[in-house]
């Protein structure tokens, strides 16, 4: 009876000690849980955010041969310039670490240079001109994003995509050209980034860097005109760093 009962009292104990650590563990996970922000967030199907966007932009350009063969220009350097913009985001979770995501849309208000030395400037024209191009660019991303583990409440993703892009502001129609450089207004790139995500109790911050390179020529080349006779293809490039909000 007394072996018994001394086995009786030790199975209690071991039952009081096996639920304290079940109950321990469950608080824990609930801790954890609270700890982190937004929790459920990452077995969403789809979400919604917005983008605010910085560019820089610039224009590569290949001269043409007749640059060689006139010397009324001496040399063709496009600027960096710069702009902003902002998108609405629709993210779509594929699998675990994988997520597609498109603009509808993206507005770009941009600006880019292009500088020549002139030998004899047209009436009015100084020998070094520089050429502003405005823009006000419509674009549709769409990009695959490859994420990271999520630790705590901070996660790293990699994207790459393709964009169009249409100029609304776009003078390849206008017929006072004389001193303009034509851009045609549709544009096609390829892009590239990284970006980090930031888990906050209502909202995601994501800092994103990125890189677009135009695979288009943008050129609308006119051999009458002094400016675009001596230029054979532009294509564009971007470096666009954004600051998304999501939910």
């Amino acid at each position: 009876m007394k072996l018994f009962g001394s086995i009786k009292r030790r199975g209690i104990i071991f039952a009081i000690v096996f639920c304290g650590i079940i109950l321990s563990g469950k608080q824990a996970s609930a801790q954890l849980r609270d700890y982190l922000n937004l929790p459920d967030h990452d077995s969403k199907r789809y979400y919604l955010g917005i983008g605010f966007m910085y560019l820089n932009t610039h224009l590569q350009v290949n001269a043409h041969p007749k640059f060689l063969q006139d010397d009324s220009i001496l040399y063709v350097n496009p600027g960096n310039s710069g702009g902003f913009g902002v998108s609405g985001m629709f993210t779509f979770r594929l699998a675990e670490h994988f997520e597609f995501r498109f603009a509808f849309p993206e507005f770009m208000f941009a600006s880019n240079t292009i500088s020549y030395h002139v030998t004899n400037p047209p009436p009015g024209e100084q020998v070094l001109a520089t050429k502003q191009i405005q823009s006000l660019l419509l674009g549709f991303p769409a990009q695959v994003k490859f994420l990271s583990d999520r630790i705590n409440n901070f996660r790293v993703y990699m994207l790459g995509g393709i964009n169009y892009r249409y100029d609304l502001a776009s003078n390849s129609s206008a017929r006072k050209a004389e001193n303009l450089v034509k851009l045609s207004p549709s544009d096609m790139s390829i892009e590239a980034g990284v970006g980090f995500q930031f888990y906050f109790p209502v909202f995601i911050l994501s800092p994103e860097l990125k890189i677009s390179q135009g695979i288009k020529n943008i050129h609308s080349r006119d051999p009458n005109l002094q400016y675009s006779n001596v230029i054979d293809k532009i294509k564009s490039r971007m470096v666009v760093f954004s600051l998304i909000f999501e939910g």
